[in-house]
């Protein structure tokens, strides 16, 4: 063609090198080209990361207004820097061949702080502190702006013990450093180390000079990559990473995963198809993701800083949090700690004909302080269906089993095979099964074996319920707040105690931590 074609670009080293990549491409294919050096916002503001700055596409967003504005007619872009819908009028052009997409860790001194309880790393990106953090959750990471060579300065002038990059920008201008580890288990981001060519969708001529630079191989993958990005909805501000590939036998494989911020909570799938059949890996990819709580973990992402609506007395697990429906808001915390007490080897050693336990903290003290193995216990009773499942797993039976305390204590007066109990309890425990037994003449030898601390705190004025899971859960709560919610209980004692200043109160069908999420779930339909 004999028409000029302008190319923009980002005037960074690295984002240089790709524009004169594409225009040496071009120009050995006959086109004559001309750089257009555009200065970007994302360059501009290196004083906030890039998720506090709003908006995606923020390398991107300056080359479009200038071809829209018709002042180039092609653009050069790290093709993970391009959000996943272009702007109107703009399209893909070409993708070039792809480059190395790992993240790489760069380092000064040497590699002992992987193994170390405290490092600091620094990045600039959601996603490797995400994947960083999940791998190494004691370690401290912190925000890393600027270009390549500017990153680079930093982690020298700063007691930082590393800094995350992508290998191909280090390596596509010779900056790689002497000490680099590869980060092999760290999915990169969807389209890492790929180049993007856009052009205006009228602009036929130029779109087909471009054309001639697409390689289809990587194409097809970084296509799958972005599809499962839009799928699930993330930019900036969510860690989301994706690889794809395709093998000698020509069968393609998509991995992808999806975290918290922290890294406390990770989703990952893969995925494989054959070349010909492999249009929908990324949707089937995210949506997998999705079904198994990607959903919840994405509307966390967005409601990140909103007033929290319901409150755990309970440390709830990363993937109890996700099982809750995306309008609740929830945070949680131990409102209880736990200290097993020293059991005397001489009454573990001793046989033991019926021992009762009423609560999983029970078991694991009495195994804190005996190996199972010396443990001679006939008869085993508890309560709750936690306590059953540990004392199955670890002595291989059961005798029988109740729901609480009291109706536990009705049966053993009618079924007990003799007249005596060992009952391993807590400090806080109820009365109830002790004294039921004893005014049915059944002996009780109860031995203390673990103490309970109540370790409540205040919680948001913003807070309508609380979930409960013990009466000391409901005596700690209110040492420090109001009884003006709705009390989410997970069995009748823990309600009992409840009602005793709760004006509603909610119990679970059976007493687990999921019954008493679906009690919350109903009320916050999504």
């Amino acid at each position: 063609m004999s028409k000029v074609i302008r190319l923009g670009t980002r005037d960074s080293e690295l984002a240089l090198w790709q524009a004169n990549t594409v225009k040496d491409q071009l120009q050995a294919l006959g086109h004559t080209v001309k750089l257009v050096p555009v200065k970007s916002t994302g360059d501009l503001i290196l004083d906030k990361p890039l998720y506090e700055l709003g908006i995606t596409g923020v390398f991107t967003k300056t080359l479009d207004v200038a071809m829209i504005n018709g002042d180039i007619d092609i653009a050069v872009h790290s093709m993970k820097d391009v959000p996943t819908a272009l702007p109107q009028g703009i399209v893909k052009a070409a993708v070039l061949k792809r480059g190395n997409y790992m993240d790489i860790m760069a380092f000064k001194d040497n590699e002992e702080f992987l193994g170390a309880r405290d490092a600091v790393i620094a990045t600039g990106s959601l996603r490797r502190q995400a994947q960083w953090l999940n791998r190494y959750p004691t370690h401290t990471v912190v925000d890393l702006r600027g270009n390549v060579n500017s990153r680079l300065e930093k982690l020298y002038n700063n007691e930082w013990n590393g800094a995350i990059f992508a290998a191909a920008g280090l390596e596509r201008i010779g900056l790689e450093p002497e000490n680099t580890i590869g980060l092999t288990w760290m999915l990169p981001a969807p389209a890492q180390g790929a180049i993007m060519v856009v052009a205006m969708e009228d602009n036929e001529e130029v779109r087909e000079a471009c054309a001639q630079l697409n390689h289809e191989e990587t194409d097809t993958c970084v296509t799958l990559e972005r599809q499962f990005l839009r799928e699930l909805e993330g930019g900036c501000s969510a860690p989301i990473g994706a690889l794809s590939y395709i093998n000698k036998e020509n069968i393609v494989t998509l991995k992808g995963v999806l975290l918290n911020v922290d890294g406390s909570k990770k989703l990952e799938t893969e995925l494989t198809a054959p070349l010909g059949k492999h249009q929908n890996l990324g949707v089937d990819c995210a949506k997998t993701i999705l079904a198994r709580g990607g959903r919840r973990l994405m509307t966390e992402l967005a409601s990140a800083g909103t007033e929290v609506n319901i409150f755990s007395t309970k440390k709830l697990t990363p993937q109890q949090q996700l099982s809750l429906n995306i309008s609740v808001n929830a945070d949680s915390d131990d409102f209880i700690k736990i200290n097993f007490n020293r059991i005397s080897p001489i009454v573990l050693k001793k046989e033991h004909k019926n021992v009762v336990f009423t609560s999983k903290n029970a078991v694991e003290a009495v195994l804190a302080s005996r190996d199972v193995s010396e443990l001679n216990f006939e008869n085993i009773y508890c309560v709750g269906r936690k306590t059953r499942r540990f004392i199955k797993n670890k002595f291989g039976k059961i005798t029988h089993y109740e729901n609480n305390a009291k109706d536990l204590a009705n049966h053993l007066v009618e079924f007990i095979d003799g007249t005596e109990v060992t009952y391993f309890h807590g400090n806080l425990s109820l009365e109830e099964l002790p004294v039921i037994l004893e005014e049915n003449n059944i002996t009780v030898n109860a031995i203390e074996a673990y103490r309970t601390k109540l370790s409540g705190k205040s919680i948001p004025e913003s807070v309508k319920g609380i979930m409960f899971f013990s009466p000391s859960n409901v005596e700690s709560y209110l040492q420090e707040n109001s009884a003006d919610k709705i009390a989410y209980c997970i069995g009748e004692t823990t309600a009992k105690a409840a009602r005793e200043h709760f004006t509603e109160v909610k119990v679970a069908k059976i007493p687990t931590v999921e019954s008493v999420i679906e009690l919350v779930n109903a009320d916050y339909e999504d």
